[in-house]
């Protein structure tokens, strides 16, 4: 069952100008040390950065509620499984709002995808309630 879905389209340059100017402080303010230490090696450095930013964004859209507030920044990690499929793994109130939509007996996940197209990175999410029983779960990771 669908409980939310968010997108968000990111400008790589705006994400390049901000790196420029703001540098590492910039950095470990939004992005984790797993996602920094997947985007620094990176030739399109500032695209990496802004595909995780739009999907930090999208993924806040799918789970907001009336009166939800803000999420930290680094609540929303971006990863990679090991094929480089971008996986969702939520911390501290980000967990908490997806669980507090989850209905009852299920359990909540986050799926992703990210593209880009200089100048622009974009991101789609999708917040899913699966069932509490082994035939629901195959394949997929529990938030």
């Amino acid at each position: 069952m669908i409980i939310g879905i968010g997108t968000d389209l990111c400008d790589i340059r705006r994400i390049e100008k901000t790196i420029e100017k703001f540098g590492a402080r910039f950095i470990d303010r939004v992005f984790t040390q797993t996602e920094q230490a997947y985007c620094e090696p990176k030739s399109a450095r500032a695209s990496a950065y802004a595909k995780r930013f739009a999907a930090k964004e999208a993924v806040a859209k799918a789970i907001s509620a009336a009166r939800t507030g803000h999420l930290g920044w680094r609540d929303v990690e971006v990863m990679n499984d090991p094929s480089g499929r971008p996986v969702i793994h939520l911390h501290g109130s980000a967990q908490a709002r997806l669980m507090g939509l989850t209905p009852a007996n299920m359990s909540g996940f986050v799926h992703i995808s990210l593209t880009d197209d200089y100048p622009y990175a974009q991101a789609f999410a999708i917040c899913e309630a699966i069932p509490n029983d082994s035939q629901h779960q195959q394949g997929k990771k529990i938030t």
